[in-house]
């Protein structure tokens, strides 16, 4: 966890030091990403930490629940632009992610050659 942490306080750090328009956050999941490619695999202090944080995903949707209830009236005003908004970036992800997917397994089996 405290690696996890780390990575996250580093990322925050560049983050406002550079004037990034990227969280810090982002950041610190990026660099994780790159550590674990570099390694070839999860660590096992990674994965426990991970598994105990996955456990409390669901509370991630508590604020947008809220956010909703509190901004419905001005949810319903722009509910037009902000449902194709939802939808686009919705497709732009799924169509980023199989590309690096696809990318990624072609990699892997380039490798097993």
């Amino acid at each position: 966890m405290a690696g996890l942490l780390g990575l996250w306080l580093l990322g925050e750090g560049i983050s406002a030091h550079f004037g990034l328009p990227v969280p810090g956050s982002v950041i610190g999941l990026m660099l994780l990403f790159v550590i674990l490619c570099l390694k070839g695999g999860i660590p096992t202090g990674v994965a426990s930490a991970s598994d105990s944080l996955l456990k409390y995903l669901a509370m991630l949707f508590v604020p947008a629940g809220v956010g909703i209830m509190v901004y419905g009236e001005v949810l319903l005003d722009v509910w037009l632009p902000t449902s194709v908004a939802v939808v686009l970036a919705t497709l732009l992800t799924l169509g980023i992610s199989a590309t690096v997917m696809a990318v990624s397994i072609r990699l892997s089996r380039s490798r097993e050659l």
